[in-house]
């Protein structure tokens, strides 16, 4: 039997309930506050004393409640401080320069030398009292007017002491001994920040003015600049301070940059290789230095110092040889240089450095094969002039048809360097996996984890070889043991808890979908590099595509060597034009064999080939323009070697491509045949139409191939053309534009094409009577046009009446357009009134009845002859008026126009969308 309680009881234990909940509510809202701004990222702050350091508590939560908006706070006293002292410390500068410049001759030697000292010995004092008072901002002051004042004293001793002392010499002498000073008065007050940086600034000077002063040739003072760099480079990796190793970084770099440019020089005018001994050694020294810094300096360090040394390896080594051979091979003996430099993946250089070579060694390839741009150009790029003056008859020789000014004698080792670098990289692509293994311990990544196992020579500093398996560090995948074998360890043997199949997030576990081979050895078969893998791989290409670039490579470079052979070689026209022509059809053989594989592996070297097939295509058409009968035969070839092509080549762009290309000689074999028959430009016309209307045929019998749109479109455009001949005669364009009209017809025929191309037929159809027309000066077209406009009119009234559904355009729009737009021609033209009056009154009519029956194509096309055909009429008054008004008149209204049109743009905007979609309602 259920108790119920009397009502007070039962009111008073609801409002406890409910007491309890606001308050429980309460407690959660707060919590929900709290965790919400924990979660919100904290505001940047500056506080240069706690800059980096964790905040108390626990990371992220707030030390204000949510919402707190900490007050300004004034300027910290001690940038006050920083500034009072920085423009005290100049001040004492500026006087003490005064003083020692302008107020030096009014005291005796006994007096400035007593000022001087006295002052210097002050301000050197000051600091080491500061310091032990912990007046840090102080001291940094004063010994930076230390520093300014020992400066002074030692041009003080100079112009009084030792006036005639050579000022080079005597500069050396007083840079190193202030060094010297500075670097001990720097180790002794360890704690100030000024005095070390200035020491290696005043470090950069011995050696320099020492080698200048004592007369030095310029290889000496070469030398001098990289001693000083090397002892920058100490500095650098061995310095006290932050400020030391930055400022000696600098300045080695400046230094070294400076050696090795004295090196350069020397090396490239040395007379003979006997000359260009003593500018190698320096550059070898240099490169040797760079690649000491390197085993201990950053990644990025080491890497520059990697393509430093590179370089100066180069240049040294290929000086040699390249001052004992003609200036214009020379380029031949860096490259052997540069190539040679990738041997340096098999020495135990540390990984970044190993990179930065061969940097280096691609720097040099390309910049010899940039010296052969400017001869390719010219090879592809000069027959374009035989465009003014087309068969004009056979030049003797390939240059003479390229009609370029270059020096082509100094182009000699140009072809050289183009088919080694093409043998090279056809051996990269041919040998490939080989190529893999040798790269495997440089390019490998590293593997995920903690523990952040190394690369190759990606170890700590000091210990070259770190990242190696005998180090600890990760094993190459698939170089150790068995293929793809193991991460960690040595002999590819797992390491113990570096298993590849842990838990998720477990020290070593592989990132989701990873394979544990290296990037550079491919993913599955036929992927594309961006499609799978962690995200670190997904940045990086797959060996397919870097295996078809280095094919692509080798395809491009190998066509620029025999184009360019031929034209330093100036072999005879009908050889380069013969040449030329074999070389397009040995790079279309090469892109039918690959064509539509659809593989990373394969896929770039057809397309490259294709590619460049087309821009050898063009090049050698254009050569052949210089004859006519080089014109037919190599056009007929060209023509020839693509259809055979698009034929060979299986469904894809690929055979699309080798169409239309076959479509456009064809075409230009058409223009050739009417040149030949001395016809005029307007008479060949109807000639080149036959190209058209094979496409037509040909659309017809290819159906919905993928290669049929491409090929009509093709030649569609080659009727554009039979056009642009046929404009300057108005009966032969009337003529053209009825033949294009069949053709358009031809293809309406077919479903597919029947919605363009039979709007296509009939305006062309049209367009081809109104030039009639016109070639005939008739001045009363309604004559002709009237009884075709009566009969369609008919014939789409009874359409409509059959059909109700059918659009107003295919019903009534021929048969208006017929009169009203050629009469709307003649009446721009004409001087009387009655025709335009007529014609307005006919346009009105057909308007009134458009919008009457809401018939979109009477609306339309009667507006716009009434507004085309008024605009005629009031021209005249209009420009009268707008002569008689003032010249700041119509730019006012129109930016009175603008200002209303937007302060109304909303509802304006409504308005026309009602408008169109009261149009779009119509039939």
């Amino acid at each position: 039997m259920e108790h119920v309680p009397p009502p007070a009881e039962e009111l008073a234990r609801l409002d406890r309930e409910l007491a309890e909940l606001d308050a429980r509510r309460a407690q959660l809202l707060t919590r929900r506050a709290w965790l919400l701004a924990a979660l919100r990222p904290p505001a940047p702050s500056w506080n240069p004393s706690a800059w980096g350091a964790p905040a108390a508590g626990r990371p992220g939560a707030p030390a204000q409640p949510w919402g707190y908006v900490p007050p300004k706070q004034p300027s910290a006293p001690r940038s006050a401080q920083n500034v009072l002292l920085t423009l005290g410390g100049l001040l004492l500068t500026i006087a003490a320069i005064a003083f020692t410049l302008v107020s030096w001759g009014s005291m005796g030697i006994g007096g400035r030398s007593a000022v001087l000292a006295l002052v210097t010995v002050g301000a050197l004092a000051a600091p080491a009292v500061l310091l032990r008072r912990g007046l840090t901002a102080t001291a940094e002051a004063l010994a930076a007017l230390a520093l300014v004042l020992t400066l002074l004293d030692a041009y003080a001793v100079h112009a009084v002491a030792a006036p005639d002392t050579d000022g080079l010499g005597f500069t050396a002498v007083a840079a190193a001994v202030l060094a010297a000073l500075w670097t001990a008065y720097g180790l002794a007050l360890g704690k100030l920040h000024l005095p070390l940086p200035a020491a290696v600034v005043l470090a950069q000077w011995p050696l320099l003015f020492g080698a200048w002063a004592a007369g030095a040739p310029t290889l000496v003072v070469g030398w001098a600049l990289l001693a000083t760099a090397v002892l920058d480079g100490a500095i650098a990796l061995w310095g006290k301070g932050t400020g030391t190793r930055v400022t000696a970084c600098v300045g080695g770099s400046v230094m070294a940059f400076s050696a090795l440019l004295v090196g350069l020089t020397l090396s490239v005018t040395a007379s003979g290789p006997l000359g260009a001994l003593a500018p190698g050694a320096l550059l070898l020294t240099g490169a040797a230095a760079a690649l000491a810094g390197a085993w201990r300096a950053p990644r990025g360090f080491a890497r520059a110092g990697g393509v430093v040394a590179g370089l100066a390896v180069v240049a040294a080594v290929g000086g040699v040889p390249a001052a004992a051979v003609p200036e214009d091979w020379g380029v031949l003996a860096y490259l052997s240089a540069g190539l040679a430099l990738t041997a340096v993946v098999r020495t135990g250089l540390p990984r970044n450095a190993v990179l930065g070579v061969l940097v280096a060694s691609a720097a040099v390839v390309g910049g010899a094969l940039a010296g052969a741009l400017p001869g390719l150009a010219a090879v592809l790029l000069g027959p374009v002039a035989l465009l003014s003056d087309v068969w004009a008859g056979s030049p003797e020789g390939f240059r003479a048809a390229l009609g370029s000014t270059l020096p082509w004698t100094g182009l000699a080792a140009t072809p050289v360097v183009l088919a080694v670098s093409a043998g090279l990289l056809g051996s990269a692509y041919r040998w490939w996996p080989s190529l893999a293994r040798i790269a495997a311990p440089l390019i490998a990544r590293e593997e995920p984890g903690p523990a952040g196992a190394a690369a190759y020579g990606a170890g700590p500093a000091g210990a070259p070889g770190a990242g190696t398996p005998e180090a600890g560090g990760a094993a190459v995948p698939g170089t150790g043991g068995e293929p793809g074998a193991g991460t960690a360890g040595t002999g590819g043997t797992p390491a113990p808890g570096a298993s590849g199949a842990g838990a998720p997030g477990a020290p070593g576990a592989a990132a989701p979908g990873a394979s544990g081979a290296p990037w550079y050895a491919g993913g599955r078969a036929g992927a594309p590099w961006y499609a799978g893998g962690a995200p670190a791989a997904r940045r990086r290409p797959s060996a397919a595509a870097l295996r078809g670039a280095a094919g692509a490579g080798a395809v491009v470079l190998g066509w620029g060597a025999l184009l360019l052979a031929g034209a330093v070689l100036d072999v005879p026209y009908a050889v380069a034009v013969a040449g030329e022509t074999l070389l397009v059809a040995g790079l279309l053989a090469l892109a039918v064999r690959g064509a539509g594989s659809g593989r990373d592996a394969s896929a770039a070297v057809p397309v490259t080939a294709l590619v460049v097939a087309l821009a050898g295509a063009v090049s050698a058409g254009l050569l052949s323009l210089a004859s006519e009968g080089a014109s037919y035969a190599v056009f007929g070839a060209l023509t020839a070697l693509f259809a055979g092509a698009s034929v060979r080549a299986g469904a894809g762009v690929e055979r699309a491509v080798f169409a239309v290309a076959a479509t456009v000689g064809g075409t230009v074999l058409t223009g050739f045949a009417g040149r030949s028959l001395e016809l005029a430009p307007h008479e060949a016309a109807p000639l080149v139409l036959l190209v058209p209307a094979l496409t037509v045929l040909f659309g017809a019998r290819l159906r919905r191939n993928p290669v049929a749109l491409p090929v009509e479109l093709t030649g569609a455009l080659g009727a554009l053309v039979a056009v642009g001949l046929a404009v300057q005669d108005a009966p032969f364009l009337a003529l053209v534009l009825a033949l294009c009209g069949v053709l358009a017809a031809g293809a309406a025929v077919r479903p597919e094409r029947r919605p363009v191309a039979g709007y296509l037929a009939a305006a062309l159809f049209v367009l081809a009577t109104w030039v009639r027309l016109a070639a005939s000066e008739v001045s009363f077209p309604e004559a002709y046009t009237l009884p075709v406009t009566v009969p369609a009119l008919v014939v789409g009234f009874l359409r409509r009446r059959k059909d109700p559904e059918a659009s107003s355009w295919t019903a009534y729009g021929s048969g208006l357009a017929a009169t009203l737009l050629p009469s709307l021609a003649v009446a721009w033209t004409d001087p009387d009134w009655q025709r335009p009056l007529l014609l307005g009154v006919a346009a009105l009519v057909v308007t009134l009845l458009g919008a009457r029956h809401r018939l979109q194509a009477l609306l339309l096309l009667g507006g716009a002859v009434l507004a085309l055909d008024g605009l005629h009429e009031l021209a005249p008054y209009v420009v009268q008026v707008a002569g008689a008004l003032p010249r700041w008149l119509p730019p006012a209204l129109a930016g009175l126009l603008l200002l209303v049109v937007g302060a109304t743009y909303e509802q304006r905007l409504r308005d026309a969308r009602r408008l169109k979609d009261a149009l779009g309602r119509m039939r």
